[in-house]
């Protein structure tokens, strides 16, 4: 038999479904996998359930619904200051991930390379190398995570086709101040380079911190790409309704791959996720909030426990450093450990690096669960390391 593709198929399994396979087997509290325990606002899931009952179930446009397309155009205008236009370009897609691999395999031409930045979400390398890309990682350092400017300047070259990287930033809830967006937006500049920029998370951001879109910044319109979710911004992962911004000559390259990709989303979830990004400023801002309080809840209960917590300024994730526990193996023992012993889950953070040389005692745990989930999660933690 002739080998299947060899990229693809020297993949191992994503660490989310390994570490919640392991959950599953061992009855586990499972903060790994990034998921929330809420429903997701009510009105959004009302007007995606009337309209799979009374609307349009047939073929949506390719682009996506107007009705969407126009939502996510004004959506930019109110967060960002951005005006969009919604016929031209902005594409609905099924899912960030797709919206992601449109965008990667729309741009790339083999040889290519691209910058990335870890600690990465898993799905970006085995993307950027299938489209034919060629990976140029950018290491943050724990606990900081300072953007090291010298050596992200030293991975722009004169093959460098586009700079991939998401604020607020998962796995390490890093978000890029308006500083460190600057600088990279000069690099794009002066490289003449495109920007991805995933944006799932510009809802979830703690302690008066604010989204800043790279798109916003000079001269950075025309050649940045802009992704959204509606999971991440509604609590509805599971309806996998993404949505891109681009200039109208990067969208044209993304939207042809997408018609060939998916083509086209439910239409009854693009209606909820149009209900969705209409809501008033109340429920983004509460949304927020109450996400910067589960996270104080477990953060709190984990340093008491006697974790070292890094600081969260973003996401759904707290990172902990376990050493002070005074466990001795990786990050992979200690949240195998945890989940056999102690019952709960976490997620090793080396996972999201490439190189063998990346930090290897530090565990990401989840925390846009119910109050009760998180605090049996605690009990557990706390019976197992300080009995």
């Amino acid at each position: 038999m002739k080998s299947a593709n060899s990229t693809m198929s020297a993949l191992g399994t994503t660490v989310f479904e390994v570490m919640s396979a392991l959950a599953r087997e061992h009855k586990s509290v499972n903060l790994g996998q990034g998921f929330p325990d809420d429903k997701g606002p009510e009105e959004v899931r009302a007007a995606a359930a009337e309209y799979l009952l009374n609307g349009h179930n047939q073929y949506p446009p390719m682009m996506g619904i107007p009705e969407l397309r126009q939502a996510v155009a004004d959506h930019a205008k109110r967060f960002q200051g951005l005006d969009i236009d919604w016929q031209s370009e902005v594409l609905v897609t099924s899912g960030a991930t797709e919206a992601l691999g449109d965008c990667l395999f729309g741009l790339i031409e083999p040889g290519d390379e691209v910058v990335l930045i870890e600690p990465l979400y898993d799905s970006y390398l085995p993307m950027v190398r299938r489209a034919g890309g060629v990976p140029k990682l950018v290491r943050l350092e724990p606990p900081h995570w300072r953007l090291p400017r010298e050596e992200l300047a030293a991975a722009f070259g004169p093959k460098t086709k586009l700079i991939l990287f998401n604020t607020p930033m998962n796995p390490c809830s890093k978000v890029f101040d308006e500083e460190e967006l600057a600088f990279i937006a000069g690099l794009c500049l002066k490289h003449d380079v495109y920007a991805i920029c995933d944006e799932v998370y510009e809802h979830i951001i703690f302690d008066d911190r604010r989204h800043i879109s790279l798109m916003t910044l000079p001269g950075m319109r025309d050649r940045t790409v802009r992704i959204g979710s509606a999971g991440k911004s509604f609590s509805l992962t599971g309806w996998k309704v993404g949505y891109v911004t681009a200039a109208p000559e990067l969208m044209k390259a993304i939207a042809k791959t997408h018609q060939f990709m998916t083509f086209t989303t439910p239409p009854n979830l693009q209606w909820g996720a149009a209900t969705g990004l209409r809501l008033n400023d109340e429920y983004f801002s509460t949304l927020a909030a109450d996400m910067q309080r589960k996270r104080d809840r477990l953060a709190t209960a984990l340093a008491e426990i006697g974790f070292d917590v890094l600081p969260a300024h973003g996401t759904y994730f707290v990172t902990t450093d376990f050493r002070p526990l005074g466990f001795n193996g990786t990050d992979e023992d200690f949240c195998r450990h945890i989940t056999v012993k102690a019952g709960v889950t976490a997620v090793p953070v080396s996972a999201f690096y490439q190189s063998e040389a990346a930090p290897r005692y530090f565990a990401r745990f989840c925390f846009c669960k119910d109050d009760s989930t998180l605090d049996s999660a605690i009990e557990r933690l706390r019976a197992h390391f300080c009995s």
